[in-house]
């Protein structure tokens, strides 16, 4: 419920802001690109940083008071705007403290997982998660873009803060007892532990061709979705609730793609489940800059291809969820995640400043056009791996590198 409740305010707050800049406040394809970076940025800057301290931490004191956070956050947003002091400059800020905090919440849900269940129950975790977090798509955008249209922009923000207070008090009521790895006088440095992360992460063939995929992904995701929401309201004249009926159909295809996970992996195998659904969730967003036409005919369209690609899209998120989470040790959990998050993701503000860019360059259409093509360099990178080779099995746990706390001794040798 918790994390059902954070992801749709989540959602609903990533349509929220770029709407009450585009529609309210008129900003241009640039001012566009730089508030959706800024709101990113928090991804490159703190990933590794709080993968460190998450595997030190109770994961759900980290969610409770991320969730704290944001709510307060936009509680401060909407008392501004009240006054009239909501402009770009302040939509900058909430977006980067909604940003750092979301990348506290999304590090620590992955963590607590493995914390929570057996290695068997993974896939079906992840897809019960994964699956609440699709519910949340489904009414996360269509909320977003109707508080728009129909509030002002300060209750809007509100409105937003609501959910994920609602988050905070269901996490907080947990009350089950979490494995943290055992604390030592000798515990590292949290510069040492970073580095323990990203060795483990580039040793591991499989996780450093997920970083590598996910960052072409998301780089070129990005620089498509501030296109996008450009290209939805001017090119193709949708409203606010209109853009936002259409995002929400990623919502379905995302539930639909979990329970899929939940059963092709281990019918097919990993890796041509993987491979096949990036492939065809990444192209079908080619269709989109090919839409012309009155609404009747385009919000039908944008609803199929975001369907497909929520289907799809999920179905890959599940998968490599449960991969790296079966082949990173217990202690490693919350570095692996961050680190993949840092590099898959760490790209996303300079890919939403390119997609500014293009926009303003070349237009709406080509720009949407070569920025979907991008895409689906994360199907070829994972095609030609030793991922795509994977079987019906999660691979087993690889070895951590020893840390500084736990150097290995003559006498270790011996005992063992």
């Amino acid at each position: 419920m918790g994390q059902t409740a954070s992801q749709l305010g989540e959602q609903a707050i990533l349509v929220v802001l770029p709407l009450i800049a585009v529609l309210t406040l008129n900003a241009d394809a640039g001012q566009l690109g730089a508030l959706r970076a800024v709101g990113q940025a928090p991804i490159l800057l703190l990933s590794l940083f709080v993968g460190a301290w998450v595997d030190r931490w109770r994961t759900r004191t980290v969610m409770v008071l991320a969730d704290l956070g944001r709510a307060l956050a936009l509680g401060g947003a909407a008392v501004v705007g009240l006054l009239g002091g909501l402009g770009l400059p302040a939509l900058l800020v909430v977006a980067f403290i909604i940003g750092a905090l979301s990348v506290f919440f999304d590090v620590a849900y992955q963590a607590s997982v493995v914390r929570l269940v057996k290695r068997d129950q993974l896939v079906r975790g992840n897809s019960a998660l994964e699956g609440s977090r699709s519910a949340a798509q489904i009414g996360g955008p269509a909320l977003g873009g109707a508080l728009v249209s129909l509030l002002s922009a300060p209750v809007a923000a509100a409105s937003s803060a609501l959910f994920f207070a609602l988050s905070f008090l269901s996490i907080g009521r947990i009350r089950r007892r979490e494995s943290i790895p055992e604390r030592s006088e000798r515990t590292p440095r949290v510069w040492r532990r970073i580095h323990e992360g990203l060795r483990f992460v580039v040793s591991d063939t499989s996780l450093r061709t997920v970083g590598l995929a996910s960052a072409a992904f998301q780089f070129s995701f990005a620089a498509m979705m501030t296109v996008y929401l450009l290209f939805l309201p001017r090119e193709l004249h949708l409203s606010g609730t209109a853009v936002g009926l259409a995002l929400a159909a990623t919502g379905p295809g995302a539930l639909l793609g979990s329970l899929l996970a939940a059963r092709l992996p281990s019918r097919f195998g990993y890796g041509a489940v993987l491979v096949s659904a990036a492939a065809l969730g990444d192209g079908v967003m080619l269709c989109v800059p090919a839409l012309h036409g009155p609404s009747a005919v385009t919000i039908p369209s944008l609803v199929a291809v975001n369907f497909v690609f929520g289907t799809f899209g999920q179905l890959v998120n599940v998968t490599v969820m449960a991969v790296r989470q079966a082949v990173t040790p217990e202690g490693m959990q919350g570095r692996a995640a961050a680190t993949i998050t840092f590099v898959g993701m760490g790209l996303t503000p300079l890919g939403s400043l390119l997609g500014g860019c293009l926009a303003e360059e070349w237009g709406l259409r080509t720009s949407l056009l070569v920025t979907a093509a991008g895409m689906m360099l994360s199907p070829v990178l994972m095609s030609l791996s030793p991922l795509a080779r994977l079987g019906r099995a999660l691979p087993a746990p690889q070895d951590a590198p020893p840390t500084a706390a736990h150097q290995v001794t003559s006498s270790d040798i011996k005992t063992r």
